[in-house]
Order: structure tokens, then sequence, then C-alpha cells
């Protein structure tokens, strides 16, 4: 080794889903909505005028930060925006996870949340959801430097209730407390509503789901004035020009057409579980998904097999090969009517 290679900070990256770009092809591997975006968002394109490009962006992104706020009942001062969930997620691990105690997440989630902690040499311990897939809230009471998990968890797509949520947070009053609720519009009830009563507590969402918008990356916090000004003065110090101004417009559209974040959501979640009585009955099983994807095992088929099985047809899902326990499962996004009479119509001909 040159010794200027011993001074190169090397981590495992973490690795986003496969993304195939092939005609008609069936993409179920990453979670984005099968639906289109609001037609608002289609006007504000086409409304966006092209010379102001020429100029810096807002850094405050404050006409999206109004939207989201106004949208949850909160003073904007409560809203921190980034681009992506993942943007956010990353601040808030540089702001608030400074301690020598080690912060908790379950060992099986979000596998960007170890990297960060490698990246950033936060220490970390990973918590062993039970044999349910469950969050054991116990695990979450001893003395740590801070606490994530998503809620409803992913992969596994298991979602705990308030109650849940705020007996972590009484166990845990001392440092900051990360739900990260990429998923909970397809079921569940977010617990944005315990910020005012915890002041340690920060919700992270996105728009790359429930609203259509994966490809614009936007994503957002919410907590008390004091969180937030932090992640904005450790944003500010990292890059202040985060969020471009064709995303600021467009994210504004997203989110005050409620009516069709409604109307989209609602079908996701019907094909959900119209999906998850087929799968069963094709002998598939798997925890109840409150997202928009199914978690799904088979005791007589190698997942491994099927998915690779799925691929000859140019259908896509995730397997995820590096995790012992989870090996033998499959993760299905919630494509469309269409796209998901093709999948299961693929699987039974292979489980014949």
């Amino acid at each position: 080794m040159k010794a200027w290679e011993s001074k190169i900070r090397k981590v495992v990256p973490y690795v986003p889903g496969e993304q195939p770009n092939q005609k008609n092809m069936i993409k179920l591997n990453t979670n984005e909505n099968p639906y289109p975006p609001s037609l608002l968002v289609e006007q504000a394109k086409v409304d966006m005028d092209a010379a102001s490009l020429r100029l810096y962006p807002d850094p405050a992104a404050s006409e999206l930060v109004k939207a989201i706020a106004d949208r949850y009942e909160l003073e904007e001062n409560q809203v921190f925006v980034g681009v992506g969930s993942d943007d956010v997620l990353a601040m808030a691990f540089l702001t608030f996870f400074n301690s020598d105690k080690p912060i908790l997440f379950p060992d099986i989630t979000y596998s960007f949340y170890d990297v960060w902690a490698e990246l950033f040499r936060i220490p970390y311990q990973v918590q062993p959801l039970d044999e349910n897939f469950r969050i054991q809230a116990s695990d979450y009471a001893k003395e740590n430097g801070g606490v994530i998990f998503p809620n409803p968890n992913a992969p596994t797509g298991v979602l705990v209730d308030l109650d849940f949520i705020e007996g972590i947070l009484k166990k845990n009053t001392d440092v900051i407390v990360i739900i990260d609720e990429a998923y909970i519009d397809f079921g569940g009830v977010s617990a944005l509503p315990l910020i005012k009563k915890y002041e340690n507590l920060l919700i992270v969402q996105t728009f790359s789901k429930s609203r259509s918008l994966a490809g614009l990356r936007i994503g957002y916090a919410m907590g008390n004035a004091a969180l937030i000004q932090a992640m904005q003065d450790v944003k500010y110090s990292f890059n202040s020009y985060t969020m471009n101004l064709f995303t600021i417009r467009l994210g504004v559209a997203a989110i005050q057409d409620q009516a069709y974040f409604e109307k989209t959501r609602e079908k996701v979640i019907a094909t959900r579980e119209r999906t998850k009585v087929r799968l069963k009955e094709l002998g598939f099983s798997f925890q109840d998904s409150m997202t928009n994807f199914i978690f799904a095992t088979h005791k007589n088929y190698l997942a491994k097999d099927i998915f690779e099985y799925l691929k000859t047809k140019q259908i896509y899902v995730r397997y995820f090969s590096s995790n012992l326990r989870i090996q033998n499962y499959l993760r299905i996004s919630i494509g469309t009517d269409q796209e998901m009479d093709t999948l299961i119509a693929v699987l039974k001909e292979y489980l014949r």
C-alpha cells in the first residue's frame, strides 16, 4: 500500500436497486409509484421560465418549505428540505449523532443506516428483530447515542403504532429519535403529532413514493425549531444550494394537489391488498405490509431462483443476498393492476 492510500476513507457503499432500462419491462424492485405525478406538476413544468435558471435557487427553498408547513399545519421553522430523504437523513446523522455512545437501529432495516454510520464514524449497534420481523421496544431502552428506525420498516413492511413509538421516546429523552416515514402514507398513522410533546423527535418523509416524484429527489424533516435550525446550520456548512429551482417549483405543485395524492395512494393500497390474496394462493407467506411493497417468501422455492426466473421474463423485484436472515425473501413493489396480474401469471407458470 502506498503511503497516501492509507489516508483514504474506505467504506462499504450502499447498493441501490437495479435500474434496468428495457422495453416492456415490469419494474417492481425500487418501490417507485406506478402512477405519474399530479397534472399540477406537469403544468408547473410548462410554466417554468427557463431564463430564471441562470440564477442560484433560494438556498432555504422557502416556497417548498411553506407548502409543506401549510400541508401539515406547522410553522415554517419546523420544516427542513433536502435532495431526497437520503440527503435529509445524512444531514440528520451528521447533526445529531455525535456521542461516543452507539446509535441504535434494527438489524433488518434500510441498509443506508450502517453506511452513514461507517462513513461519519458514528458508533452503532444493530438490534435484532424478532422471528416475526418486529422491533422489540426493550432493545431501545438502554443507554445510547440516538435511535432511528423506519415506520413502516423496510424491507419488511411491518408497522408499529403511535403508542409503541411514544414508549421508545419516553425511554430516550436525552437523545434524538428519528422516525423514517418513507412509506407511512400507505398505511398507519404518522408520528408527526408527537413532535408537540417530544422536542427530541424528528420525522422524515419523502416525495419519492406516495407523490410519484422519485426522479426529482425531494425529502423533508419535521420537528421542533431548534432541531431544524441545527440541521440548517450543518447544511449551510456543507452545501448551501442543494435543491434546484425546478425541483422547488414542481414540489410545491405536487404537495398542493391533495386530491390526486389521495386518489393514487388509495389505488396503490387497493392493488397491494389484492396482490396479498393472490400471493397467498400461490403459497407465499409474508407479514402484513403497510407499504407499497410486499416482503414475501415461499417455503418450497428459493427466492434467488424465483428472482432469476422473473428477470428472464423482464420482471424485476428486489433480492437481498447479503443478509442471512432474509436471503429467502423477495421485496415486490406494487405496480399497476395490469403489472401485478402479469407478475402473478408468471409466478403461476414457474410454481406449477
